[in-house]
């Protein structure tokens, strides 16, 4: 377990490096691909947001949502990365909205660092964009 320190600049400068964003967003896209055809369906991607509990907890504390509800929810967070309405998500659309999910985080996060405690096979975007932070500052002079 670690603890990192991230504020807006290291998620845009996540973001930014191409190489690096590209490759983290397409292990996630194969990751969620469980049937690997190429595209995430409907279910896919709801399973992915599911195991990050983001709509049925309240800061760490369970909260009880009507399965309707949650099913609206998910079905709608599903519809903003079908950006071409096929009723799948294919790799570019992943990685459009996850650009558009960051930089949103990066613009909520400011300049007001963070602290964030994670696993240490945590294999989160945040986690992935505070490595290389790290590593550009460990890095030796050129």
């Amino acid at each position: 377990m670690g603890v990192v320190i991230i504020d807006g600049s290291t998620v845009r400068a996540f973001v930014a490096d191409d190489e690096e964003f590209k490759k983290s967003v397409d292990e996630s896209f194969a990751a969620l691909d469980l049937n690997n055809d190429g595209v995430l369906s409907r279910s896919e991607l709801r399973k992915a947001f599911e195991s990050l509990r983001l709509l049925e907890s309240h800061f760490g504390v369970d909260v009880v949502t009507p399965p309707e509800q949650l099913t609206q929810l998910y079905n709608s967070i599903f519809d903003r990365f079908d950006c071409d309405g096929s009723g799948t998500v294919d790799l570019q659309e992943f990685r459009s909205e996850m650009k558009k999910i960051l930089l949103a985080i990066a613009d909520g996060l400011g300049s007001c660092p963070i602290q964030m405690v994670l696993e240490d096979d945590d294999q989160s975007f945040l986690k992935k964009a505070a490595d290389l932070e790290a590593a550009k500052l460990h890095a030796p002079p050129s």
